[in-house]
C-alpha cells in the first residue's frame, strides 16, 4: 500500500491472510524541497522508489509515482522475484507507462521497476488509512517560529 501528500509518502508491506490484510512493514519519509512539488502519481511512485533530492517541486502525479517507487526500493529483498499488488489512491503506473514524453526521472524509475513483478490497483484514500496516515506528517518545511494567521470567520 501506497500513498503521498504534499510533504511526506507512506508506504506499508504486507500479506493477505485468510482474506485479511496483514501488515509485516511499514515506511515513510519527509520528501526534500524537490520532491514536494511533484505531481499526486509522481508522489506515488515515489513511495515505491525513492530517489535523491529535487523531490518537492514535483507534481501530484510525480509524487504519487514517487511513493510506488520508495515502497519497491525499501522492499526490494521481500519483492525480488515474488508477485505483488500495489494499492494506491492514484493511478501511477498507468500514467507512468502511457506516457509518451517521459521526463529522465520516469524512465530510470520505469526501469528499477522492471525488475518486478507487480499490478495496480487503485484504492480509495479511506480504505488505505495506514499508508495514508504515514504520508501525513507535518511540512517538516514549515517554520515553527512564522506567525500564523487567525481566522476570524469561524462557520457556526
Amino acid at each position: 500500500m501506497c500513498n503521498a501528500s504534499d510533504f511526506a509518502i507512506g508506504v506499508v508491506l504486507g500479506q493477505r491472510h485468510e482474506k485479511h490484510f496483514r501488515p509485516i512493514l511499514y515506511a515513510s519519509k519527509t520528501m526534500t524541497e524537490a520532491e514536494s512539488h511533484y505531481t499526486t502519481t509522481e508522489k506515488e511512485m515515489l513511495a515505491v522508489v525513492q530517489i535523491p533530492e529535487a523531490e518537492s517541486n514535483y507534481t501530484t502525479t510525480e509524487k504519487e509515482m514517487l511513493a510506488v517507487v520508495y515502497a519497491f526500493k525499501t522492499f526490494q529483498s521481500y519483492l525480488i522475484m515474488n508477485k505483488s499488488i500495489v494499492y494506491t489512491d492514484y493511478s501511477a503506473r498507468k500514467y507512468l507507462f502511457a506516457k509518451k514524453d517521459s521526463k529522465a526521472r520516469f524512465l530510470r524509475w520505469v526501469l528499477l521497476l522492471q525488475e518486478f513483478t507487480f499490478k495496480v490497483i487503485d484504492i480509495k484514500g479511506a480504505k488505505n488509512p495506514t499508508a495514508d496516515h504515514l504520508s501525513r506528517l507535518e511540512n517538516p518545511h514549515q517554520n515553527v517560529l512564522d506567525p500564523k494567521e487567525i481566522n476570524e470567520s469561524f462557520p457556526l
